[in-house]
């Protein structure tokens, strides 16, 4: 049944919102921040922001603009949430857990978990009790350090990180991890983006976007597809708004109509505050989930023909023949297209799918923008493979304007890849890692985040160490995950405040508090701070400016070091005191290991940091062929069977990840609650059951035959596309099997589950 901070007797709904941002979002940022710390606090925090020389905000990788053309208020509506509750003045001491057992914990929502406040001291649960009590620093470590020293082989401790971490910790981390014997270093791109750096490896030779904040501004076509900027990194509407004022055009494609991609006030300027705002798409292309492969496929049959009629003039010739190869497979294969089959898969009508063509043969640049839309489907990687397809035909690959965009959803999760965080690093990277520290690396390849859940459940995997994160929330198949996570040895979990992850023990657990990003951090050597890279491969300074929530917490990079001192034993003889000591010697050694970071602490003091260089703007496409890859990708079409509908996970608006703010999705014109689903009217009335009924949410996967259920939700007849229904994660990630992922990139395909609506039964044995 539903949680029992989640009352749905709150619930209310209207319609969907039109527009998004504007005044009402300043007011829900700051009534927010209020309720949570104080007024200096927060006015420290805001002015900070993403200014230069100050506080990354953790709320998303959306890169910042040139420093001296920041505003003062360099932040979006969620940003300002996110950093003002991790700089809350809310505690929670050894009291609160002395109040609270871990049972009790785990029976209470993830908002109001996360609303306890920040914590403050080492905590224990062990073997023998239920709840969490106090423990030393330096016991705590002993403990975990014992655990990991007793394994049979280091291959059965899993390292796991969000993208929250900074670089120097998540260098560390990745070392530790390696010089201790195991590449299981798991972490949130797994989950999220690992089907784009599958696909843009594959085919370019580089898993990172390719354009500048100024490609955005001055393209003549931007698609943003599967992703709901709105919600999730709001400042990419400013960089949208600028798009459309230099002339260029955007098209939207997405299952749901987002209210940010509809029209944009932006509250920094007159006309998003007393003007009507910016039209921000110009089409939008209401697509079925999954459709995405096909009505690439189909702009891409469209160009090859328009190629036919007027030869010379469409494909660009010059650069597929110089820069790229597989062109005759690709091309045979897309010219046996079935159009039924398209529009079938798309739930498009043709002519609009013609119009797209039309603008984009007006378009001399273009770019195309994903986000989960596209990963999280078996077909992810062959879907991002025929946007590459489509961007090739014409070379808008490798120009000003033009280029791949995926818009990562963690602060620092593809710095954190960049600094090694991956359980398949390439050989070059671990050799570079092996001298500059004097041992050999393993070189076998490590557990992802699906793999480790595998791993515990089958007891193959003993100690689970979590640096940031919620991993029991973040994954799919949550009793699954639950009960690999409850049979470990030992769980530890370096945090700032309390999530769902620290109620689902090991036999003994940890909670290790750490600074947060808006800290101010000393150390022996100074104050310190620490950089990130953006999607946009921008790396620059954080640096934190409020005092820390208690004077005993440990930065992570002291956490990291102190442990892998008391697990190593100094082999192999690392200086680990002096990291801890000063980042500027972690950032030296860095800049030794990873291309593209020499002379590290020079250039990320320069304002506004630097750029790692892309060979892909250069037209160098490190493949094994030397050129960038046209591909021929299967036909997938996404089908629910009868009585079904395909659900995709999303967030609400008032969301950061798996912490929900509130119970509100204003957005979409839902307040009071977060069990519920969104379906077509039609399909409702098809299935016999009102808008507003009770439901539970069951999925079936042919891959195991299990019948996994959520139960509790309200059905909100919304505008989906026939046979496909949303709602949120992480209360409906149960629903995701472990075992159904991308081909290619093992992705959990959260965006089609295949559901049925089942009317709940009351426990008298009736329907509410």
């Amino acid at each position: 049944m539903p949680e029992p901070d989640d009352d749905l007797d709150d619930l209310s709904v209207g319609p969907p919102k039109t527009w998004a941002t504007g005044v009402p979002a300043v007011a829900h940022a700051l009534k927010y921040a209020l309720g949570r710390t104080s007024p200096r606090r927060t006015a420290l925090a805001l002015l900070n922001i993403n200014q230069d020389g100050g506080i990354d905000c953790p709320g998303c990788a959306w890169p910042d603009g040139d420093p001296g053309h920041r505003h003062l208020n360099e932040y979006c509506e969620n940003g300002a949430k996110h950093i003002t509750d991790e700089a809350t003045t809310r505690r929670l001491t050894r009291e609160f857990f002395a109040r609270h057992t871990v049972t009790e914990l785990a029976a209470r929502s993830d908002r109001w978990l996360n609303q306890q406040g920040r914590l403050t001291e080492p905590m224990v649960k062990r073997a023998t009790s239920d709840h969490y009590e106090p423990i030393g620093w330096d016991e705590a470590l002993t403990l975990l350090a014992d655990e990991l020293r007793a394994l049979d082989d280091p291959d059965e401790a899993v390292f796991y990180t969000s993208g929250r971490l900074p670089n120097e910790p998540a260098f560390l981390l990745q070392l530790f991890a390696r010089a201790f014997g195991t590449n299981n270093l798991p972490d949130c791109s797994n989950l999220c983006h690992e089907s784009s750096g599958a696909a843009l490896n594959e085919t370019l030779g580089i898993g990172k976007g390719s354009v500048t904040l100024e490609d955005l501004h001055d393209s003549d076509l931007v698609f943003v597809v599967g992703q709901n900027p709105g919600t999730n990194h709001p400042r990419m509407l400013s960089a949208l708004e600028e798009t459309k004022r230099r002339g260029g055009s955007v098209v939207a494609v997405n299952p749901l109509p987002e209210a940010g991609l509809l029209r944009f006030k932006h509250p920094q300027k007159a006309r998003g505050v007393i003007g009507r705002g910016t039209t921000i798409a110009d089409q939008f292309l209401q697509i079925r989930p999954g459709g995405d492969l096909a009505l690439f496929q189909a702009l891409n049959l469209l160009l090859l023909r328009a190629e036919d009629e007027a030869p010379g003039t469409v494909v660009d010739r010059d650069f597929v023949e110089r820069h790229t190869s597989g062109f005759d497979v690709f091309s045979d294969h897309i010219r046996s297209l079935d159009w039924a089959h398209v529009l079938a898969a798309t739930g498009l009508r043709r002519d609009e799918i013609e119009e797209v063509h039309r603008r984009v043969l007006g378009a001399r640049s273009v770019i195309v923008c994903w986000a989960m839309g596209l990963t999280q489907h078996k077909h992810g990687v062959a879907t991002i493979r025929e946007v590459v397809n489509f961007l090739l035909l014409r070379g808008n690959i490798g120009r000003p304007g033009a280029g791949v965009c995926p818009v990562r959803g963690h602060s620092n999760v593809q710095g954190d890849r960049t600094m090694g965080v991956w359980e398949r690093m390439p050989q070059a990277f671990l050799d570079a890692l092996g001298k500059e520290f004097g041992f050999t690396p393993p070189s076998r390849h490590g557990l992802d985040s699906v793999d480790a859940i595998r791993a515990m459940r089958d007891g193959r995997a003993h100690v689970f160490v979590g640096v940031g994160g919620n991993f029991v929330r973040a994954t799919p198949d949550s009793e699954v995950t639950e009960r690999a996570m409850r049979g470990c040895r030992l769980t530890a979990h370096i945090s700032t405040k309390l999530n769902r992850s620290h109620t689902v023990p090991g036999r003994t657990a940890l909670i290790l508090p750490t600074l947060g990003r808006g800290d101010r951090d000393v150390q022996a050597g100074g104050e310190q701070f620490m950089t990130v890279e953006d999607s946009m491969s921008d790396v620059h300074a954080t640096r934190g400016r409020l005092t820390p929530a208690a004077p005993d917490l440990l930065s992570e990079v002291a956490v990291i070091s102190r442990l892998a001192r008391k697990v190593l034993d100094g082999k192999p003889e690392i200086d680990w005191a002096s990291f801890e000591a000063d980042y500027d010697v972690v950032r030296d050694r860095i800049g030794r290991v990873v291309p593209g970071f020499e002379d590290f602490n020079r250039r990320v003091r320069a304002p506004g940091g630097f750029t790692l260089p892309n060979p892909v703007n250069r037209r160098t496409f490190p493949t094994p062929t030397g050129t960038a890859v046209f591909t021929a990708n299967p036909f997938s079409r996404l089908t629910a069977p009868a009585g079904h509908v395909i659900l995709q996970t999303l967030r609400s608006h008032d969301q950061w990840n798996t912490v929900p703010y509130a119970d509100d999705d204003r957005y979409r014109g839902i307040r009071g609650g977060r069990r519920v689903v969104l379906v077509n009217a039609d399909d409702l009335a098809e299935f016999g059951i009102a808008e507003g009924d009770l439901v539970d949410l069951v999925s079936m996967w042919d891959g195991d035959g299990v019948e996994r259920r959520a139960p509790g939700f309200r059905t909100v007849a919304y505008p989906t596309p026939r046979g496909s229904a949303a709602a949120y994660y992480p209360e409906t990630n149960v629903l995701v099997p472990l075992d159904s992922v991308a081909d290619g990139s093992n992705t959990p395909t959260s965006k089609a589950v295949a559901v049925r609506l089942v009317p709940t039964v009351t426990p008298g044995g009736g329907r509410p």
